[in-house]
């Protein structure tokens, strides 16, 4: 009898490696065929909920794969979804934050009434790579006066102390050291 795998496990087997994309020296991750598995994406993102399983009382998904995670986080945790997204996508009063990139620099947007004054706001992604994008996300959601609870990841790329930057905040990441 075969054993049962873990989500960690069918992740790794899952995902797909793009050297030098989009730049020489960027190991792309793709999610793609992640993506295409309705059942191992329910499984990732119970675990990502799972981590702060009652801590937290919306979820805010970070553009542009975060989008899709996040929403399932949100929808297996039964929370709302807000939306960090890059520069001009968003209507209304926004709240900006520019941040780096390990291949450039990029602005990420929230509007103003995203959440209330001190709700708990849990934060999705993808990847937690230098922790740029994460921590203009996290300077977002303190700008609407809310409370960060932590970072739901699937995957910390090893050597770029992301989680580092992200003190003392607390990052949750199926995969932890990702070459």
């Amino acid at each position: 009898m075969q054993q049962p795998t873990t989500v960690a496990e069918d992740l790794r087997n899952t995902l797909r490696t793009f050297p030098d994309f989009p730049k020489p020296g960027i190991n792309f991750q793709d999610f793609t065929p992640v993506f295409a598995q309705p059942r191992l994406l329910r499984r990732i993102a119970e675990s990502l909920a799972t981590a702060f399983d009652g801590e937290f009382d919306r979820v805010l998904a970070v553009e542009a794969r975060g989008f899709v995670l996040g929403t399932t986080v949100a929808a297996v945790a039964d929370r709302p979804l807000a939306l960090a997204r890059k520069k001009g996508k968003l209507p209304g009063p926004v709240f900006s934050a520019a941040y780096d990139l390990a291949y450039g620099t990029d602005t990420l947007e929230l509007q103003q009434d995203a959440f209330a004054p001190g709700e708990r706001v849990l934060i999705v992604d993808d990847v937690l790579a230098s922790g740029g994008t994460l921590a203009a996300a996290a300077g977002l959601v303190a700008e609407c006066r809310a409370q960060l609870v932590g970072f739901s990841v699937v995957m910390t790329l090893a050597g770029l102390d992301g989680a580092a930057r992200l003190a003392p905040a607390r990052v949750f990441s199926l995969l932890p050291d990702h070459a």
